[in-house]
């Protein structure tokens, strides 16, 4: 399988969008507002460098250290945008949670903060560019678990596989 640098720009870029929507959940951390712009940074067409890599592991410490689950989650949001740039083109259902972990993460925040889960799974179908359901059916399906982050990935992934 392979996958091209427009390909994980375009990824990274609706990633990046999807986890802007809960930045405001964690306020008082730059860390996972770091992330995204370096995301977005990739997204525009700047190289996969350290400091992105370095800004999606800053995010996750703060996905940590956060005081609230809808802070966490949120956080995590933001790794996964700033890792969605390393999308790696390996035919196992794992990567599958680096394609929907954004939209996914960014919904469980929202709704751990009192807000609407579907609302974000809403948003971010209607945003995702044709060429992020294409780079979804490239990979085997995901296994997403039993909890409720599993259901919002399952969700996500059959929406992405099935929609247009």
């Amino acid at each position: 399988m392979e996958l091209d640098l427009d390909e994980l720009r375009t990824l990274t870029s609706w990633a990046a969008d999807c986890a802007a929507r809960v930045l405001p959940l964690i306020p008082d951390d730059p860390r996972p507002a770091a992330a995204i712009s370096a995301a977005r940074e990739f997204a525009a067409g700047g190289p996969r460098t350290k400091a992105l890599r370095t800004a999606a592991w800053n995010a996750l410490a703060a996905a940590t250290s956060a005081q609230h689950p809808a802070a966490a989650a949120a956080a995590r949001a933001a790794v996964g945008a700033a890792g969605a740039a390393y999308l790696h083109p390996l035919e196992s259902p794992h990567q599958v949670k680096h394609i929907v972990g954004p939209a996914q993460q960014a919904a469980l925040a929202s709704e751990l903060a009192g807000g609407s889960a579907a609302t974000e799974i809403e948003w971010a179908l209607a945003q995702a560019p044709p060429q992020v359901r294409e780079t979804l059916r490239k990979f085997p399906r995901g296994k997403p678990g039993q909890t409720r982050l599993g259901e919002l990935h399952r969700q996500l992934e059959s929406a992405l596989r099935t929609s247009a």
